[in-house]
């Protein structure tokens, strides 16, 4: 299973994402070209919350014509402790379509951990989030880093709107390692409005529920 390793910064307004898609560098490194990206972004669970007490998030997430199910993991230990921006943890994707019965995608690893982990019970929606996604790539010395996200985010529960997030992510990519994000990190901090965010963006989003949907 994949170890999903990213840096993660809040907002609570869009301008800083605005700076970051106009510069062109980052730290040490230089941003490529910036392309923006339609997304939508379903979180299941089980009725009961296995998955949630599991410590598991189960997303369908839709660009285009393509829809991938992501497993992701507990956070796990190791790297900077004392960066809450730094976040690790395993991931497991596959294909699946716009079904919330796993039976009906396309049969994975990831469909069939997602079986084992819910025992069978049916899937049901926590939570859309309808984003536009402007991504970078990060790169040093002509080799590549990782993938910087800049995401205006629509919280919607229920067809409900929520209310908005601002979020930025850096994920490793290629033969980059954890010690390539210190500098990267540190550069992103320095950005006017942008803060360190020891949570994810599901656990930001479900905050924003309505007290009794959460019981």
């Amino acid at each position: 299973m994949a170890l999903e390793v990213e840096l993660k910064f809040s907002a609570s307004r869009p301008e800083p994402l605005a700076r970051l898609s106009a510069l062109s560098r980052l730290g040490p490194a230089a941003l490529g070209p910036a392309r923006t990206i339609v997304e939508r972004d379903r979180y299941l669970d089980t009725r009961d919350g296995r998955l949630a007490g599991a410590g598991w998030a189960c997303r369908l997430r839709t660009r285009g014509e393509q829809t991938i199910v992501s497993l992701k993991g507990p956070a796990e230990p190791g790297g900077d402790a004392g960066r809450d921006e730094l976040h690790r943890r395993p991931e497991l994707e596959g294909p699946a379509n716009g079904s919330l019965d796993p039976l009906r995608w396309p049969a994975s690893p990831a469909r069939a951990r997602l079986l084992r982990m819910t025992g069978g019970q049916a899937l049901v929606e926590q939570l859309v989030l309808n984003q536009q996604r402007t991504e970078r790539e990060v790169t040093s010395g002509g080799r590549l880093n990782g993938l910087l996200s800049l995401d205006r985010v629509r919280v919607v529960h229920e067809n409900v709107n929520l209310g908005s997030l601002f979020a930025v992510e850096l994920e490793l990519h290629g033969g980059a390692t954890e010690a390539d994000l210190g500098p990267l990190a540190d550069a992103l901090c320095a950005i006017d409005g942008l803060l360190p965010d020891p949570s994810t963006k599901l656990e930001r989003a479900l905050a924003m529920r309505p007290v009794a949907s959460r019981q």
